[in-house]
């Protein structure tokens, strides 16, 4: 399919917890349902596409290699912008980033460049943190930067910006927190399809993959039929999913995706159901491996990030620790396709620990990567 709008002619013109171990019996129950529905599912569309089959994937080799497993810098955002202090916990890039290799991890995504600039008495540079890396053993492996959402001279100029940014750090990949759009209408997908893919033929260019990492709203369901409103919109559903629309507008040699695990879960609990252009409802319950399978290369990334089951939650879960919640991680990655190929973060919202627990985020960050290590499949 051909794709709107070249590089070419526009160049010329966190939801927040601790989880009660006393119900672990109850959850790993819960947890092994989830992940009988999720093998099913999983199983179909993996041989729908002739991808990694999970009898091929259900090995006894580790389902996140030793150097794949990373951390997204969010999850310990306090203690990268500390000011130095006499807690004994590690501070600024430099000793943060040390302590993350000690723990094992090999792969970081920014949030952000900045840390306290009483450290350096001034703030530090890319290349300082690239430095940083280098001699941690570390590798930058994307970061959440901003994207335009709008294309203008001004705002490609701000972009390349970014990507010298990402070229010094060394990294593969660049993108975004955000959804492409917070609409929920056809119309601005088309727009933000079109933007997404002129900005990720400027990625390519620089050797970069520009990705886009999603929130469960991106999961609910599209306005694109029935009848308009007042302004014009349509206000009913034919029942595809908003990102999901958005996988076939644009270009897969330019438009990639980090699935958050987490938040696919949370729309899997959240949208359930839509209102068909008839105006029925109908049920459709939302699959975050189905999601993947078929279109295993397109995400590169992934935040793995556990939630403990909470039905008193709006969100249906409340975030823990990996290992701690009940999202089957093993499942998932053990049936998703390209083993080996993909590179999940760990994160978790709300790890930091304020004033009263300065040492939590770190502390959680070892437990997770512990947990990520131990998967296997």
């Amino acid at each position: 399919m051909g794709y709107p709008r070249s590089i070419h002619a526009i160049t010329n013109q966190h939801r927040k917890g601790s989880h009660d171990m006393s119900d672990h019996q109850h959850g790993m129950s819960r947890r092994r349902m989830l992940g009988a529905v999720a093998v099913a599912a999983g199983a179909a569309a993996i041989g729908a596409t002739g991808l990694t089959s999970a009898a091929s994937a259900a090995g006894d080799g580790l389902l996140v290699p030793v150097g794949k497993r990373g951390i997204i810098l969010y999850s310990v955002r306090d203690r990268i912008g500390a000011a130095p202090d006499a807690t004994g916990v590690p501070y600024g890039f430099e000793r943060v980033l040390g302590r993350l290799a000690e723990i094992g991890y090999k792969e970081v995504e920014f949030a952000g460049y900045g840390q306290h600039t009483s450290i350096l008495g001034r703030q530090i540079t890319a290349a300082e943190i690239r430095k940083i890396l280098d001699d941690n053993g570390l590798r930058a492996n994307g970061s959440h930067a901003s994207i335009p959402s709008t294309i203008t001279p001004d705002t490609l100029a701000a972009f390349e910006q970014q990507l010298d940014i990402a070229e010094t750090l060394g990294m593969t990949h660049v993108g975004t927190g955000g959804d492409p759009t917070g609409s929920s209408y056809k119309a601005d997908w088309d727009a933000a399809a079109d933007r997404w893919n002129t900005l990720g033929e400027l990625a390519t260019a620089r050797g970069l993959k520009l990705y886009t990492h999603n929130h469960d709203a991106a999961y609910n369901f599209l306005l694109d039929s029935g009848p308009l409103d007042a302004l014009g919109r349509p206000t009913r559903s034919s029942g595809v999913r908003k990102l999901e629309y958005f996988f076939g507008l644009t270009n897969p040699e330019h438009v990639w995706f980090e699935m958050d695990i987490y938040w696919a879960h949370v729309a899997q609990h959240r949208f359930r159901s839509y209102t068909d252009p008839d105006g029925v409802t109908q049920t459709n319950i939302f699959d975050p491996l189905a999601t993947v399978a078929p279109r295993t290369q397109r995400f590169p990334l992934f935040h793995a990030k556990d939630g403990a089951f909470n039905p008193a939650n709006s969100a249906g879960y409340d975030m823990v620790p990996l290992g701690q919640g009940d999202i089957d991680y093993g499942t998932f990655f053990a049936n998703m396709g390209a083993k080996g190929y993909h590179n999940p973060m760990w994160e978790q919202d709300n790890a930091p620990g304020g004033s009263a627990d300065p040492g939590r985020s770190l502390r959680f960050a070892e437990i997770s990567y512990q947990h990520m290590s131990g998967l296997r499949g």
